[in-house]
């Protein structure tokens, strides 16, 4: 797990939504995307 990727789902918990949580961070939201998937199988 990345600490990054924490920042990520904080943003988008923080945000409300993932597309904000993606301008804010920086990134797209596809590549927002992807990182949560990735996290949500590495949690099961």
């Amino acid at each position: 797990m990345d600490i990054r990727v924490l920042r990520y789902y904080l943003a988008i918990c923080r945000e409300g939504n993932m597309s904000r949580a993606a301008q804010v961070l920086h990134v797209t939201q596809p590549t927002l995307s992807r990182q949560i998937a990735d996290l949500e199988r590495e949690l099961g």
